[in-house]
């Protein structure tokens, strides 16, 4: 390749994973959480609610179609789960559920810890009416930033792959983490990269042969492939609902194995009422969620969606958002992208360090100002997110009850904006030190707040079959000292490291007479 083409493509490489790198780290470290979606969601329920006594579901939803008639267009009813105990209905962001005595009574839901990580793995924090766009753009910059680095590093694959060359050349050893990350992990980036534009941009990529190719009709032969069913429209002819157990044995007929999750109900009361049943179905294949439509009055069944006699288009889409989501192979799988999307959080995060080392100048007591502006920007916005996720998991047990969904979405966003401030307050040395310092403290006193909110500590939780409990606590044990490692290093690099540097500590005039020489 010609000197000037490889420099265009490092180019390329350099500034697109820039630009992408801010949203990326954001979106890969939320998204790590995330992926223990339904073990969250239990370790964020009080132990009493789990308690609560279930009742029959027809039951829930003749209670609330007559207190609340308005239901009957559209409705949820999420059945009992092992890590979310409670059958709630759910209509117009409303959630219905019987209290222990079998009323019914309207509520709030505590808390929406993972729900809001969630949202920061898709929005990078940003409004939710347009911040999934901007992630679906970033990630088709994520695939450009990605296929670029292929190019470069290509012809020295083999040679670095495995060399971690460790020594006072830090900037060398901070290359051979971020190729080596790269690069075994080049096919999950390349899914991820793939999927993410798909699953968020996927309706405007389909606009232009929507209406220029197929006469606004594309999404009318698509739309079986995209959704179970089409909602459908009243007759005006008033019809009962056929009860809930009876309809969940035409599903397990239509379906056999199938275990329902959900239940969503529209047009109830209507000769055409519909009712769409989705859960999994533990088959061995990559796309496991199985779909049951069928007539809400008369129980027929219209149509039965399982994986072995998916469509095309839907085995696509279904296996797409499987890869994405791990939700297939158990924990192992789930275990291994966490791993992976740690690893690739770091892979934005060095990137970043690797261009401030590559524009600092050798030997010159003044730096230029690009790098420290970038230094300073890494460090409140990557610190800041790991820093407001772990204050989040704090303000779920420390806020007060009735307004945690509140409290979690202004502690992370207080502790963000916070760490971006103080980074940009502070010598980038020192604010390494203490941002880092603070992930370590924040990250350690999550399972110490659940010991401390509930009396349950790890070990107890952990005799009592609890690894929920146990889990967290190790995971958070483990990066606080992760993080609290990293800031020691930061703290000695700045003392002790080269003193031209970003990172130092040392002020000019400390620096040794024959440095001064040299420069």
């Amino acid at each position: 390749m010609k000197a000037a083409t490889l420099r265009t493509y490092i180019s390329v490489h350099t500034w697109v994973g820039i630009v992408a790198g801010f949203f990326l780290f954001i979106a890969f470290y939320a998204g790590s959480v995330t992926l223990f979606h339904e073990e969250l969601h239990a370790w964020e329920t009080p132990l009493a609610q789990a308690a609560a006594p279930q009742r029959d579901p027809q039951a829930l939803i003749d209670a609330v179609l007559q207190a609340h008639p308005k239901a009957k267009d559209m409705f949820f009813l999420r059945l009992p789960s092992k890590t979310a105990p409670e059958m709630v209905l759910e209509f117009d962001q409303r959630h219905f559920r019987f209290d222990a005595s079998g009323k019914l009574e309207e509520f709030h839901e505590r808390s929406q810890l993972v729900d809001f990580i969630y949202r920061l793995h898709y929005t990078a924090g940003l409004p939710n009416s347009w911040g999934i766009y901007v992630l679906g753009v970033v990630c088709i910059l994520y695939g450009l930033a990605l296929a670029s680095g292929v190019i470069i590093y290509a012809p020295s694959f083999v040679k670095d792959l495995f060399a971690l060359r460790i020594g006072k050349n830090i900037k060398r050893m901070w290359q051979d983490a971020h190729n080596a990350i790269g690069i075994l992990s080049l096919p999950f980036h390349l899914m991820y990269a793939w999927s993410s534009a798909v699953l968020a941009l996927g309706i405007i990529l389909l606009a232009p042969f929507q209406y220029m190719v197929f006469d606004g009709k594309l999404l009318q032969l698509v739309g079986q492939d995209i959704n179970a069913a089409a909602p459908p429209k009243a007759s005006g002819t008033a019809a009962p609902l056929m009860p809930a157990a009876q309809l969940l044995a035409e599903v397990q007929r239509a379906a056999p194995g199938i275990e329902i999750e959900t239940m969503v109900y529209r047009q109830a009361g209507d000769a055409n009422a519909q009712l769409q049943a989705y859960g999994p179905m533990h088959q061995r294949t990559v796309a496991s969620i199985g779909a049951v439509v069928l007539n809400a009055s008369s129980g027929k069944v219209q149509r039965a969606m399982m994986p072995e006699n998916f469509s095309p288009g839907t085995r696509f889409l279904r296996s797409l958002q499987s890869l994405h989501f791990a939700s297939f192979g158990d924990m192992a799988v789930r275990w291994m992208y966490f791993i992976l999307g740690l690893a690739g959080a770091f892979l934005f995060y060095s990137g970043n360090l690797l261009w401030i080392e590559a524009r600092r100048k050798r030997q010159k007591l003044v730096q230029p100002r690009s790098g420290k502006l970038m230094a300073q920007a890494t460090l409140g916005v990557c610190l800041g997110c790991v820093a407001g996720v772990s204050a989040v998991f704090l303000a779920n047990k420390l806020g007060p009850a009735g307004q945690l969904p509140l409290w979690e979405a202004r502690s992370y966003y207080a502790v963000f904006f916070g760490c971006v401030l103080w980074a940009f307050a502070r010598p980038p040395a020192r604010a390494a030190h203490e941002l880092l310092m603070l992930c370590a403290a924040l990250t350690l006193a999550v399972p110490l707040a659940h010991w401390w909110n509930t009396g349950l500590d790890p070990l107890l939780a952990l005799l009592q079959g609890d690894g929920i409990v146990t889990g967290v606590a190790v995971i958070a044990l483990l990066l606080a000292t992760l993080y609290w490692k990293m800031a020691r290093a930061a703290l000695q690099r700045g003392r002790h490291g080269d003193p031209h540097s970003v990172w130092s500590l040392r002020a000019p005039e400390q620096v040794e007479p024959r440095v001064q020489q040299a420069a």
